[in-house]
């Protein structure tokens, strides 16, 4: 994503949520790539579900963030995975 989309990001983020709070993070990701989105989210519980033919997996991570730039941190970083939507 260019800074254009991040900066969108951001105001939205601003706008629709208090912060500090718990955001909730939601991918799709194959498989293969599952385990470099939970390594993103050390420590925190990431719940999984397998698509219908096991070559992609939903997951969905809560964790407490302080800012709507921490969010975008964290977005930031899992771009960088192969085949990885962010929802």
């Amino acid at each position: 994503m260019d800074n254009k989309v991040y900066a969108s990001l951001k105001q939205k983020l601003d706008e629709q949520f208090a912060w500090p709070m718990l955001y909730m993070f939601k991918f799709i990701v194959p498989e293969a790539n599952k385990d470099k989105v939970i390594t993103l989210f050390n420590k925190h519980d990431v719940s999984s579900r397998d698509s219908k033919n096991g070559n992609y997996v939903s997951l969905t991570i809560q964790m407490f963030m302080k800012s709507s730039e921490d969010v975008i941190d964290v977005y930031k970083k899992a771009s960088t995975i192969e085949g990885l939507i962010a929802l």
